[in-house]
């Protein structure tokens, strides 16, 4: 059996790295991509011989395909690039709402339909897409990250239809609090947080890690949205 090959969009940093270095322990071959060419290149060189580091910037579609036109056959597509943003409505920022809207929306789907003669049809081609648990709870600021989250479960349903037998689902953490944003807010930010978890503790990296895997392989799993936040809506 050939080996696997998984690329990871948005795999330079934070969970989309923490995937790679999962992937790869695991025995897979892994492309990573990153707005810088130089920066994502050295991190696949870091990562070892069974990486690959290609240039991408999802929020500019048109350039898609051609950036991604050197990759043979794709196992599995993890699309993890995602951008912090605060846009209210009363303070509404055009050119970034556009920007984020393009980036998710817009962007993950060139990806896929960019890649779709080289994922293997098949019902162990997973395909995963990050949103948020911003889509259900929101926040001051939330205007434009809150409804394009809600806009990636409607794009799992549709794209799982269509794609079918390959397997499209999402990932939605909740405030993951070891990662690289996260991690360096004050102590009494994070305990705020922890006290709506039933356990008292908050997600981590190494959890979203686990979640993006389990919906890569299981071959059962199609059209899922995967909260992990240890249920923070239950308190």
């Amino acid at each position: 059996m050939s080996t696997r090959t998984i690329v990871i969009v948005g795999g330079t940093s934070g969970i989309g790295l923490e995937i790679a270095k999962d992937s790869i322990a695991r025995g897979e071959k892994v492309v990573i991509t990153g707005r810088d060419e130089t920066r994502t290149k050295r991190i696949a060189t870091e990562l070892g011989p069974e990486a690959t580091g290609i240039a991408l910037d999802i929020s500019e579609p048109q350039t898609i395909a051609h950036q991604l036109s050197s990759l043979g056959r794709v196992d599995g597509l993890v699309l993890a690039a995602i951008e912090r943003d605060a846009n209210s409505v009363r303070d509404y920022s055009i050119e970034r709402a556009v920007r984020l809207v393009t980036l998710k929306l817009v962007g993950y789907t060139e990806t896929i339909h960019a890649l779709l003669d080289r994922l293997e049809p098949t019902v162990d081609t997973g395909i995963v897409l990050f949103g948020g648990r911003a889509k259900d709870l929101p926040y001051p600021g939330s205007t434009t990250v809150s409804s394009i989250n809600g806009g990636v479960t409607g794009l799992v349903n549709t794209l799982a239809l269509e794609l079918a037998p390959i397997r499209v689902n999402a990932v939605h953490p909740g405030i993951v609090g070891d990662s690289p944003f996260w991690a360096t807010k004050p102590e009494g930010v994070l305990d705020g947080y922890k006290k709506h978890t039933p356990g008292g503790e908050l997600a981590t990296m190494a959890d979203v890690v686990d979640a993006v895997q389990f919906l890569l392989r299981n071959r059962g799993v199609s059209a899922v949205n995967l909260y992990v936040d240890r249920g923070t809506t239950l308190l």
